[in-house]
């Protein structure tokens, strides 16, 4: 290893025109498996070597991976969301943390709306439907779903993406309201959001949007109490993070019939094979966390974090820093 140059190792497979500028001025390994995750092991033994990290949110950089990491200066998190990291030991260590935020706002809320559209209208169903050749009869309430059109959206967390979606409510002359640790008085002006308390969400909205942020206040926010305060004609949606949802509250509240269906592109842990129990409802609509997946945003997410990493490495203030603190008391 040339101790001249820094050395970048990144946990996926990425376009090479997304990692070119770092190969300019620093030595890049690649985790070529492009199906299988970096094992814990492997990742401990480059961390020890590495300057610059660049993680996907399926790689677990915990205490373990830091305290072995001696040279490490900063960690790219190809993400919104960087609850895979441990944070606070990473500032305690001065490792500065960042991620992917704005790019992939609209992509998100373009999956998220079309997953609650999905729930709603039973579009897997119906395509099961048709592909396994039981279509020999029409009636006229073959699966018949429910309307979006002037229903009632409650968005949980109205950050960037949760506000995108509403936006897209308004286009269906959605009733828009919204639950939020602080007030978005900008959605309000916006979009016509109404702020509503966690309880009186989940009491009028027909469609449920969990896009939160997963932290240590909201890890299972939403319990057997909160489906059973939902209406039974209401679906689920969640496009933020598993652990926001007790799964088995969710499964009970299906099998209760507490809630009419549910949206997940998340689960409480990833990847999930063929016999998870929410897979044995129709009226589960399950997507493989596929919330930022265009070509265009995934390029756009790889080259804003090899840009964070070639900012840091180079002395200059990343232009997405989560850990703020760190670069201060430097």
């Amino acid at each position: 290893m040339d101790k001249n140059r820094p050395y970048i190792f990144i946990t996926r497979k990425l376009p090479e025109n997304t990692i070119a500028p770092l190969k300019e001025f620093a030595k890049v390994v690649v985790w070529e498996k492009e199906d299988e995750p970096v094992p814990s092991d492997h990742l401990i033994a480059e961390a020890k070597k590495a300057d610059a990290l660049l993680t996907m949110v399926s790689d677990r950089i915990d205490k373990e991976v830091l305290k072995s990491a001696k040279n490490l200066k900063v960690i790219s998190n190809m993400a919104v969301g960087y609850d895979n990291i441990d944070v606070s030991e990473a500032t305690n260590r001065g490792i500065l943390i960042c991620n992917t935020p704005d790019v992939l706002t609209e992509t998100t809320a373009d999956l998220t709306f079309a997953l609650l559209m999905a729930t709603a209208r039973r579009l897997p169903e119906a395509v099961d439907y048709v592909k396994e050749g039981h279509w020999d009869q029409w009636g006229p309430m073959l699966l018949a779903g429910a309307d979006v059109h002037h229903k009632t959206i409650g968005i949980v967390g109205m950050g960037r993406i949760g506000t995108a979606v509403a936006k897209r409510a308004t286009g269906f002359d959605m009733n828009i309201l919204y639950f939020n640790r602080s007030r978005n008085r900008e959605a309000e002006t916006k979009v016509g959001a109404k702020y509503a308390s966690f309880d009186n969400l989940l009491q009028q909205a027909d469609f449920i949007v969990c896009l939160a942020p997963l932290t240590s206040d909201t890890k299972h926010l939403f319990t057997y109490d909160s489906f059973k305060k939902m209406m039974p004609t209401a679906r689920f949606i969640n496009a933020s993070r598993g652990g926001l949802v007790d799964e088995q509250a969710l499964i009970s509240a299906l099998e209760e019939g507490q809630i009419a269906g549910a949206g997940l592109d998340v689960f409480e842990s990833e990847p999930i094979d063929n016999n998870h129990p929410l897979l044995s409802f129709p009226n589960v609509v399950a997507l493989p966390h596929i919330g930022s997946a265009s070509v265009e945003t995934r390029e756009a997410m790889a080259k804003l974090a090899s840009q964070n990493i070639a900012e840091a490495l180079k002395g200059k203030r990343p232009k997405a820093l989560v850990n703020h603190e760190v670069y201060e008391e430097e």
